[in-house]
């Protein structure tokens, strides 16, 4: 099998096609989140909190050296905590929206299997039978 038909094949795998589009659908959908929660709910709670912007809370732990545009400028080194705070509130989002997805296809999923099969209609042969098995049972 020469290396392009192997690679052909492996590609056009079920599973990686599969993995594929969720990776890109799971991309749309972090940007989705992550606009939800930086442009609706920090606000709120910004508002909440008397204004103050997550993004923007830092802390500066050097100031920067040198005037900025110089070869020897060295910019202030911040830890930058509300950023990080930014991104855990994402992520927790976008775990319990992933979470409230996964849950609610277990119950359609579980609902579907609860739901009994109709039994098959019978045969002809299997009528007779089961009348002769009536009678039999008579005698």
């Amino acid at each position: 099998m020469s290396f392009i038909s192997e690679f052909k094949e492996f590609a056009m795998k079920g599973n990686v096609v599969d993995l594929a589009v969720g990776v890109i659908i799971g991309t749309a959908f972090g940007k989705i989140v992550s606009s939800f929660v930086g442009d609706v709910v920090m606000p709120l709670i910004g508002m909440l909190t008397g204004g103050v912007n997550f993004s923007d809370m830092a802390f500066k732990l050097k100031d920067a050296v040198g005037v900025e545009g110089a070869p020897d400028f060295v910019p202030a080194l911040v830890l930058k905590y509300g950023a990080f705070a930014q991104t855990v509130f994402d992520f927790t989002v976008i775990a319990l929206a992933v979470f409230l997805a996964i849950k609610a296809m277990n119950k359609m999923k579980r609902k579907e299997e609860a739901v009994p099969e109709a039994p098959a209609a019978l045969t002809n042969q299997e009528v007779l039978l089961g009348e002769i098995r009536d009678l039999l049972k008579q005698k």
